[in-house]
């Protein structure tokens, strides 16, 4: 089946589907993002998807992230939702509250589900909490280890959890929309060249700060919020914030940059990175998990612990070059890769 081929009803049984997750809109983030774009896809096929996420629950503000809600004392209404809704195939996206409960339902009822792997949470919590990472991931195995399937971005990922102990790993590949993110005039901001581009969440764990430390030409620019913006912004007065940006306005700003710079150490993909190359701008990241399966060394992007040499020696790199590479993502070959692993789940 060719990337242009719909996902239909048929591909996933025409099978009930119940997406359970703690992370959803007005969140943004490639988590959102990709678990949005995947249920519009489900959807305009005809398969019959409904999501239980923190919208509809009484929700309380994630310690140190108060834009992310957590809805607590939800167990009984999650599993009251899924006794009604008779879901055959029950999907799991995060660890959260609402993840837990639905866990907690499929296992009571003998019901399979599938889980996904979004976040390296034992690193994002050891970034912020002396937390060992050998008792996170002992969470973790205990949480993913009861699904048929942990479903992972990119092979790096798999290797990875699968060191941690985990056995039920399985792919799921992430796509871009190439039509939103596409080339477009440089003169969309005017600033000092080179522009070097930072977008997601302003948060320790993304490792921004080792980006805006860099001594570069040009201007930095940063395009999304979070947690230490306000810090950030007071420590490097240089630096262009302009904050959450969607749509239109987000292409624009990536489109814009001559260079995007990937500082994370931590994400399981790098949904950005696709973005970004999508728009004809090449990527300096570390090499490491995420970064090392998307991008094209010395092609599309620049991989180097010196992030730095990475951000110079990007700039030389070919923008078409870099879009083709970002054209063989496609949104509808990953959406067939999660209903054909839903399909396996069906009772």
């Amino acid at each position: 089946m060719d990337d242009d081929s719909s996902v239909t009803a048929t591909s996933g049984g025409g099978s009930r589907v119940a997406v359970v997750t703690d992370a959803w809109l007005p969140q943004t983030n490639g988590v959102v993002r990709t678990l949005v774009t995947t249920v519009e896809r489900m959807r305009a096929g005809g398969i019959d998807v409904h999501v239980i996420s923190p919208d509809g629950f009484r929700t309380v503000p994630c310690p140190t992230y108060p834009e992310i809600r957590l809805s607590l004392l939800a167990g009984k209404a999650v599993a009251r939702r899924l006794g009604d809704l008779a879901p055959a195939s029950v999907h799991i996206a995060t660890e959260g509250p609402l993840g837990l409960a639905a866990r907690r339902w499929c296992l009571r009822n003998g019901h399979e589900f599938t889980t996904a792997y979004h976040t390296q949470f034992p690193e994002y919590l050891r970034a912020r909490a002396p937390i060992p990472l050998s008792a996170s991931y002992a969470f973790m195995r205990w949480f993913h280890g009861a699904a048929s399937r942990t479903l992972v971005a990119t092979p790096s990922m798999q290797r990875r959890l699968e060191t941690h102990g985990f056995t039920n790993v399985a792919r799921w590949s992430r796509g871009v929309d190439s039509v939103l993110f596409q080339p477009r005039s440089k003169d969309f901001l005017t600033l000092p060249r080179p522009i070097w581009l930072y977008l997601g969440r302003v948060a320790v764990e993304k490792g921004i700060e080792d980006f805006l430390r860099l001594e570069l030409p040009g201007t930095k620019l940063v395009v999304g919020d979070g947690p230490a913006r306000a810090a950030l912004e007071a420590r490097f007065p240089a630096v262009e914030f302009v904050g959450y940006k969607h749509g239109l306005e987000l292409a624009q700003h990536v489109a814009t940059a001559d260079v995007f710079i990937f500082p994370s150490r931590t994400d399981t993909f790098g949904l950005v990175l696709l973005e970004a190359m999508a728009c004809g701008v090449p990527v300096a990241a570390y090499p490491v998990t995420g970064p090392i399966d998307v991008v094209v060394q010395g092609v599309t992007g620049v991989l180097d612990e010196d992030l730095r040499v990475a951000a110079i020696a990007a700039l030389g790199l070919d923008p078409v070059a870099c879009r083709n590479h970002a054209l063989g993502f496609s949104w509808e070959t990953c959406t067939r890769q999660f209903v054909s692993a839903l399909a396996r789940t069906s009772v």
